[in-house]
């Protein structure tokens, strides 16, 4: 008689900093695979994340391993910071720098009072409209895929939550911000709207998010280490355990 493997019990969390061009989905196939789970059969290990980061975007994503992805949502209401480098000169059809600039004549460069105005008018509740290319689901099908075939879907605003927008650096056109935020915020739509409140451009050449809740990015798991493996010493306790 075949004595079937057996079920791997990992639980827990992993704060992974995820490096620049690797998909969140990239992130979690990693650590399944590190952990020696299965995606099917008597090994199957549930993994899942709390919260997309794009390719183009680096920092914490929270991985959750066996029991710990019923706290998914939990995680995922938990607010945000990110550190966000905007270009005022251009925007993009992304609001990114993955598709082609699109040159904004600018005379004359909006002064630090006229940036510091314009990211106060995005805090508090505010009414956001998400990028064209983003995982939203419309009419059902993402809006990322229907524009990459160009295809432009509709996207409705909604309000979103944005706690604080501090200026760090500004020598035009770069911007450099730091923005702490609630579920659903996207940055790339700061971004582009801040262009359109100054008449510039706006688009993120760098996205960094250093904080879900309180797992920051210096309570990663080094990317390297998952090549040796997992064990239930590397990950963090379920939130109230």
């Amino acid at each position: 008689m075949t004595i079937p493997p057996p079920k791997n019990t990992l639980c827990g969390l992993l704060v992974i900093d995820k490096p620049l061009g690797w998909s969140s989905m990239g992130v979690v196939r990693k650590v399944r695979g590190a952990a020696g789970g299965k995606v099917k059969g008597p090994n199957k290990l549930k993994v899942g994340h709390a919260g997309t980061l794009d390719p183009l975007a680096t920092g914490v994503l929270v991985v959750c391993l066996g029991k710990a992805t019923k706290c998914v949502d939990q995680l995922m209401g938990q607010g945000k910071v990110y550190e966000a480098t905007i270009d005022l000169s251009a925007f993009t059809a992304s609001d990114d720098a993955e598709m082609p600039r699109e040159e904004v004549a600018v005379e004359v460069p909006p002064t630090v009072e006229q940036i510091d105005a314009a990211l106060l008018r995005q805090t508090g509740l505010i009414q956001q409209v998400p990028p064209n290319f983003s995982a939203i689901h419309v009419d059902g099908q993402r809006a990322y895929k229907a524009a990459r075939q160009g295809e432009m879907l509709e996207m409705k605003s909604r309000e979103v939550r944005v706690d604080a927008i501090e200026r760090l650096a500004y020598d035009w056109p770069r911007l450099e911000v730091r923005i702490a935020c609630g579920k659903g915020t996207y940055i790339r739509s700061i971004a582009r709207d801040l262009g359109k409140l100054l008449g510039t451009g706006g688009h993120l050449t760098a996205l960094r998010r250093t904080a879900v809740g309180a797992y920051t990015v210096d309570r990663s798991f080094p990317v390297d280490n998952l090549k040796k493996g997992l064990k239930q010493s590397d990950l963090l306790p379920i939130p109230g355990e």
